[in-house]
């Protein structure tokens, strides 16, 4: 099973209907949000949906070229095909009436132009104040309590329990989890972390804020913190 990362704005199962079929892991995130190269390592795959805005879905692919290693297979209709080059850094096109067993094909022999690069780790576990967090799954529990989180509630969670002690300011966590070129504003961050709290229940003190600066993770109660 293949850990699949899909960039669309729109709905997957109508983007590529075959990929249903198949047993591989999918996670979705925006065309437009960039996907910083720590959080696209741990994909084996990165689908472009160019079914909807070719476009976009160029300058997306664009983007991934400048600092993601991880093989991109763009989903493109027919009409599609002529704009399409060897400079998006692509490595197949699938078109969104392929058959499972095409697709299983095509994401086999994209797998490979890797050359080990990416997905060639083995995803592990973070471990921190009770919560874990299973890189391959992308699951996270809180003493033992699975939490139901979206992709960028997932990757947060991820950075923050890696660093436990540490705190970081707003614009370092954009940078950390949205990328460097997103333009959303810091308080996207601060949505999120009440987000994560809500979800983490009786244990949401485990993201601290610390006044002026930006938030922490598992820190241990001081002065300086305090909760917005």
């Amino acid at each position: 099973m293949m850990q699949l990362l899909c960039l669309t704005d729109g709905d997957p199962t109508a983007m590529l209907p075959g990929l249903e079929l198949l047993a591989h892991e999918t996670r979705l995130s925006p065309l437009d949000v960039r996907v910083p190269p720590s959080a696209a390592a741990r994909f084996e795959l990165l689908l472009v949906d160019a079914t909807r805005d070719v476009r976009r879905a160029r300058s997306a692919c664009l983007e991934l070229l400048r600092d993601c290693p991880t093989p991109r297979l763009l989903i493109a209709a027919e009409p599609a095909l002529p704009a399409i080059t060897s400079g998006w850094g692509i490595a197949d096109v699938l078109l969104p009436d392929a058959s499972p067993a095409e697709i299983e094909l095509r994401l086999r022999l994209a797998q490979g132009t890797s050359g080990g690069t990416a997905g060639s780790a083995d995803p592990g576990t973070v471990s921190s104040a009770g919560v874990e967090i299973d890189e391959g799954t992308f699951t996270a529990r809180v003493h033992n309590r699975t939490l139901d989180l979206t992709y960028k509630e997932f990757e947060l969670l991820h950075f923050l329990a890696k660093h436990p002690g540490r705190v970081f300011t707003r614009d370092q966590l954009l940078g950390e989890v949205w990328g460097t070129d997103y333009f959303g504003g810091t308080r996207t961050v601060d949505v999120h972390v009440r987000r994560l709290r809500a979800k983490l229940g009786e244990h949401e003190a485990l993201i601290s804020t610390v006044r002026g600066v930006g938030y922490g993770f598992a820190r241990e109660r001081s002065t300086d913190t305090a909760e917005e």
